[in-house]
């Protein structure tokens, strides 16, 4: 045990020099593959060549490439990610970053405690797709199910914290059934972790660490409403910390994950291309079913560079666009009407959130363009603002882009008495964008817009049929959307591949 540790303590020496020689940091297989050392999961310790790992049953040497993990890493998969990254566009020097910046803005020998999302069954055996708790993912890269991350300060300064991963073991006979899991060595090796334990060791090993914290961060429920028994972790943690220690996590990484980094925005920005392009190639085409142009982008978003699908879209022939959140997608789509989309790709489970309106046959009646228009001018305004130098918050933008939508409904004859508005623009203009649609849940609207923030600008205009609104324009709905990264200077448009003024679109039937 001994030499292994030493092994160890050589490749955090070997980082640290790569770090101070301001040097690209390398993956952690690459780092053990720079020093020339390896230890096994039996901590028996051998050199290897640049291509090899060792084994833990038999101790020969394989190549890299063909071990399994419970995702892809640069060495099997790179096709998806470049050396050194642990998810798509983002490195194991950016997650390691991510905890030492959460781990410095907790109080001496605090702990962060985050688990991973649970496996969710639609019914029966049958599942849903796996997508990792956001936090958990923010600050771990780690995909798998079955997990637990601690994050405990250890010192004064940054980067000073130990990052302690509980997972599932390498199990062959299980990972038969279910496909590859990372395990243990990985967790250390691949993910950095500090420490990595069976999760089935939880009740035994994760107490002691809870009791030498002096306050503990969690969004573990724990208090579950009647009927719901305490989770195997909250449990733990009631049971080793006083309540009056455990404060909520979410505003420490809402101020985090807020601010995107270059990285972060390189991802989003690749999303709204390739979403972009995917909704201008729809408005090309002549759609008769909502289903149809539904797959078609489900399609086109995975066929050219993204993961797939962000959310569910909304795909609202006719008057069905005045339901903002209309997901059915199973109408008829007829000559003379609009269709209102709102959808977008994620990549590096980085997502981009577009809408756009366009006529069924591809050309505007009158109506129909004036009010598009209408909504068009506001959202120019809106995304104009969206600059540091600007200082304002969504909310302002938000009042902004309801006094121009009062002023060009005006203009078009709209009675705006009473709760007009409120109908006909019954939603916020905006929401933070990032891992999430709606990112960083319980950050607040009012603060003030900097470097970093990418945003949503989207007014939209939706309406009823009601007498007391122009008749020609009843049942038309209009929402135009894009994703917005906040510049020093000005907006960054993430999704301008998607058309969105009206020679544009006419264009694209010619």
């Amino acid at each position: 045990m001994a030499r292994a540790l030493s092994q160890r303590s050589v490749l955090r020496q070997l980082g640290q020099q790569l770090r101070r020689q301001g040097r690209e940091p390398l993956h952690p297989l690459q780092t053990r593959l720079a020093a020339g050392v390896y230890s096994s999961s039996h901590s028996r310790a051998a050199s290897w060549s640049p291509s090899t790992w060792w084994t833990s049953r038999n101790y020969a040497t394989v190549s890299a490439a063909e071990l399994e993990f419970g995702q892809p890493v640069h060495e099997t998969h790179p096709h998806i990610l470049k050396a050194g990254e642990i998810t798509p566009g983002i490195t194991a020097q950016e997650y390691h970053d991510r905890r030492a910046k959460l781990a410095f803005g907790l109080p001496e020998n605090g702990i962060a405690v985050l688990p991973s999302a649970e496996l969710k069954y639609r019914s029966g055996a049958v599942f849903f797709p796996f997508r990792q708790e956001s936090n958990f993912l923010y600050l771990t890269g780690f995909l798998e199910q079955e997990s637990l991350a601690v994050i405990q300060k250890t010192g004064p300064k940054l980067g000073d914290y130990l990052f302690h991963l509980f997972c599932r073991p390498k199990d062959s006979r299980a990972e038969q059934w279910s496909g590859p899991w990372s395990g243990l060595q990985a967790a250390e090796d691949v993910f950095n972790a500090d420490k990595a334990y069976d999760i089935s060791c939880l009740e035994t090993i994760l107490p002691p660490i809870l009791r030498s914290a002096s306050r503990v961060y969690t969004d573990v429920d724990l208090n579950p409403s009647s009927g719901q028994s305490l989770s195997p972790v909250a449990s733990i943690i009631r049971s080793a910390t006083p309540l009056s220690s455990i404060t909520s996590l979410q505003p420490l990484v809402n101020v985090q994950r807020a601010i995107k980094s270059r990285a972060e925005i390189a991802n989003m920005r690749h999303a709204g291309r390739v979403s972009g392009r995917a909704i201008t190639n729809a408005m090309r085409q002549a759609w008769t079913r909502e289903k149809d142009l539904h797959s078609f982008l489900d399609y086109e978003f995975t066929k050219d560079g993204c993961d797939g699908p962000a959310y569910v879209p909304v795909v609202a022939g006719g008057s069905r666009g005045c339901m903002i959140h209309y997901v059915q997608n199973t109408a008829a789509l007829h000559d003379g009407e609009m269709v209102l989309v709102d959808a977008g790709g994620e990549y590096g489970t980085y997502i981009t959130d577009i809408s756009r309106t366009w006529p069924v046959n591809g050309k505007f009646t009158p109506a129909q363009r004036d009010l598009y228009e209408a909504v068009l001018t506001v959202q120019r305004l809106g995304v104009s603002l969206c600059a540091e130098i600007s200082y304002m918050s969504l909310d302002q933008i938000h009042r902004a882009t309801e006094g121009g939508l009062r002023e060009q409904l005006t203009r078009l004859g709209f009675d705006l008495g009473g709760n007009a508005m409120d109908i006909l623009f019954p939603h916020h203009v905006g929401h933070y964008v990032g891992l999430d649609v709606h990112d960083v849940p319980g950050e607040g609207r009012s603060i003030p817009l900097r470097q970093g923030h990418c945003v949503t600008i989207e007014p939209g205009i939706y309406v009823p049929d009601d007498e007391r609104f122009p008749k020609h324009f009843r049942g038309l709905a209009v929402r135009i959307e894009d994703s917005v990264c906040v510049d020093e200077t000005g907006p960054l448009v993430l999704t301008t591949e998607a058309v969105k003024e009206v020679v544009d679109i006419e264009a694209l039937r010619d």
